[in-house]
């Protein structure tokens, strides 16, 4: 088992969680165990979490929050952060997550926390160790990796791609979209091949059809229409288009412009770029 490198007489230490973005997801398959397999290729990007983790000598692990997308954020033992540092047998830290990635928007906020402090924990990414990661959330092998990749089976099976820089606009609706009800959604539709570019897009507007309206004001002023960001809410687009896209903000939207980031910046070994 992992032993964290800080001990309770260290000072904090701040590190960056980045976001993740699926720009192509294919479902192949789904288990004897339910779990679906995929075939998809991420990216991290400069749209950030911060992670303060500050040693304690308490058993129980305190989770405290703040920033634009922390409302409605569990901060007991269901929170992905604290089960990771269970799964590492490092509990007792103090976790302050300073939220700019939305929760429910396909942007693995919570898997990008949760590798976070997996990393500062010292995980290694073995493909045991990323097996044994995805049973946790799907998401996190990729996070833990960072950078870009080409990610099948469950989420554990990571191959690093070259770093391609794109900026991409994102458009984060005020809503939310549960990963396994999309999932769930996908297997009752009869598992529907999309005719875009993300196979769960059918099945984030069916559990959330709020989702169509965004769809179409976001197409309606680029002549073209965006792409939903893993199981949604978030839907996103190439170039820097926040001018065309700034008056969704009045309708409750965030408009964020954000560049992908190589490994090194997505695992805290260079400075953000």
């Amino acid at each position: 088992m992992t032993t964290p490198p800080a001990s309770p007489s260290e000072t904090a230490i701040t590190l960056r969680a980045h976001a993740k973005l699926t720009l192509g997801l294919r479902i192949t398959g789904v288990r004897d165990d339910g779990y679906h397999l995929i075939d998809a290729e991420m990216v991290s990007l400069d749209l950030h979490d911060l992670i303060t983790v500050t040693p304690r000598t308490h058993d129980t692990t305190a989770l405290t929050a703040s920033g634009p997308f922390s409302d409605g954020m569990p901060l007991d033992d269901s929170n992905l952060v604290a089960r990771a540092l269970h799964l590492i047998g490092a509990d007792g830290q103090g976790i302050h997550l300073h939220k700019q990635i939305p929760h429910g928007g396909g942007l693995g906020g919570g898997s990008t926390d949760a590798a976070t402090v997996l990393r500062w924990g010292g995980l290694s990414t073995t493909p045991a160790e990323l097996q044994r990661v995805a049973a946790l959330g799907a998401d996190i092998p990729f996070c833990l990796v960072g950078g870009r990749a080409r990610v099948r089976g469950i989420g554990e099976i990571i191959d690093p791609l070259p770093a391609v820089d794109r900026v991409v606009t994102l458009v984060i609706p005020p809503l939310a979209v549960s990963t396994p009800a999309a999932y769930r959604v996908w297997d009752e539709l009869g598992g529907p091949v999309a005719d875009g570019p993300n196979d769960l897009e059918p099945a984030a507007l069916a559990v959330e059809p709020e989702l169509n309206r965004w769809r179409d004001m976001i197409g309606d002023r680029l002549g073209s229409a965006p792409v939903l960001a893993g199981s949604g809410a978030t839907w996103f687009t190439d170039g820097e288009r926040a001018n065309a896209l700034g008056d969704l903000v009045g309708e409750g939207a965030r408009v964020v412009v954000a560049r992908t980031v190589p490994m090194e910046v997505a695992t805290n070994r260079s400075p953000l770029m």
